[in-house]
């Protein structure tokens, strides 16, 4: 969310971007409401003043006349709390869809089509034998059993097993202690996030939860509080630890000496992928929940220094995909590609030779204000200023696809499949291998 002054004094470049980020907004509108709103808020606080000045002039028993203006007032007030009430929420309602101006350096396009490859690393394998697909490999050495996981689970359930377990595992290891080593703070976090976590951290389309936009699982059943009471919030399921890492320091003021912060969040990831019916259905691709390590960073209220951190964070993504020993690439996210927060974002995708294509394995974003303005994360700056920080995101590892990267690219012709160095240790082998 943005400052309403900041979009009353650029709401042509409001305009545009949400033009090429293919918002349905009219900014113009939006102001009109906000002077009505403004306009109403006036002549309520106006009549709140004048029903304090009458109370003070009552000496004792109001007279008639008192009591009528008294009601007059009254009836006036609650006339126009209806009305503020209507278009507040017109208001909120246009102002959730506000986006963020994208960087000068983010492609003009029109959709995820026109995103821009910028980096590249690993050749694409060139077999010279019959390369199977990573379901063949997983049955051959029996990593993944896909039927009793929908059995259990339902539609995209799956079990992950044997060797693949630790493998999995190593790789979250992996991730945690070279972003551990980096600075990043650790944090198990939160699964179970109460309702103003998504909203702030942008992960609703609108300003509350709608089941048929979010990807999102909310929670049927109501908390029990300590004292036997029932807490009526409303109780989700994150996607990612992002929004729990985002809301860690919400409400709170922080100190610009202590910034930036850098967490690494691990946690279990659940998604209702509800736009993606009728795609990549089988298999472990697209699931409904998988393991990943988040990195999060709070910086100053500095364009430099976020893209500092942004891409502090993307060259450890780099380095882990170097580590899996996977091709993969480096893709910056076109206009058409952004959502409303997002001010700059880039995607990490590895080679995946069963789809002969690239499958994306991460995604850095650099939010600026947009989500510490909805969670209300500020700083004190050395004037003693209270500023809000800036927010970024980005995949570290995620445990599905960058499984799926390794049984296929490293596959070797006697079926087996070769581990990577860095995680060799974690299955004290150098291949997956038939027993």
């Amino acid at each position: 969310m943005l400052d309403i002054k900041y979009i009353r004094d650029n709401a042509q470049a409001i305009q545009k971007a949400a033009r090429q980020k293919k918002i349905d907004l009219d900014v113009n509108q939006l102001l009109k409401i906000d002077k009505k709103r403004r306009e109403l808020q006036t002549q309520i606080n106006q009549l709140e003043k004048q029903k304090n000045q009458l109370s003070a002039k009552i000496k004792g028993k109001p007279t008639v006349q008192q009591i009528k203006q008294g009601k007059t007032i009254k009836q006036r007030i609650n006339q126009l709390d209806q009305k503020f009430e209507q278009v507040k929420n017109q208001y909120q309602d246009l102002m959730v869809l506000v986006p963020i101006v994208p960087s000068k350096d983010t492609p003009i396009g029109k959709d995820e089509s026109e995103n821009v490859e910028i980096y590249r690393q690993g050749d694409i394998p060139k077999f010279d034998f019959p390369s199977k697909d990573y379901l063949e490999i997983a049955k051959t050495h029996d990593l993944l059993d896909l039927e009793r996981g929908v059995k259990v689970s339902g539609y995209r359930g799956y079990y992950i097993k044997n060797q693949a377990v630790p493998l999995v595992l190593g790789m979250m290891m992996h991730a945690l202690n070279k972003l551990i080593a980096k600075g990043f703070t650790p944090i198990i976090p939160p699964t179970l996030v109460r309702e103003f976590v998504l909203y702030g951290s942008g992960y609703f389309a609108g300003s509350s939860y709608n089941p048929k936009a979010d990807n999102i699982y909310q929670l049927a059943n109501q908390e029990i509080k300590a004292d036997g009471s029932q807490d009526k919030q409303k109780n989700f399921l994150v996607g990612t630890a992002e929004p729990s890492l985002l809301a860690y320091h919400a409400n709170e003021t922080l100190e610009e000496k202590d910034l930036p912060l850098k967490f690494c969040g691990f946690s279990q990831c659940y998604r209702s992928e509800i736009g993606s019916y009728g795609k990549d259905t089988k298999g472990i691709y697209r699931v409904h929940e998988f393991l990943k390590v988040e990195q999060v960073c709070l910086s100053r209220a500095s364009i430099q220094e976020s893209d500092q951190l942004h891409q502090e964070m993307l060259g450890v993504s780099k380095e882990l995909h170097q580590d899996l020993e996977i091709p993969f690439r480096q893709i910056q996210i076109c206009t058409g590609d952004l959502s409303a927060g997002k001010y700059k974002q880039f995607d990490m995708e590895a080679w995946i030779p069963s789809r002969q294509d690239w499958g994306e394995t991460g995604s850095a974003s650099n939010f600026l204000d947009w989500q510490s303005r909805r969670l209300n994360v500020k700083y004190k700056d050395k004037k003693g200023q209270k500023k809000y920080v800036y927010m970024l995101n980005n995949t570290a590892l995620a445990s599905t696809r960058p499984l799926i990267a390794i049984l296929e690219n490293l596959q070797l012709q006697d079926g087996s499949v070769r581990i990577p160095k860095a995680l060799q240790s974690y299955l004290k082998t150098k291949t997956i291998s038939k027993k």
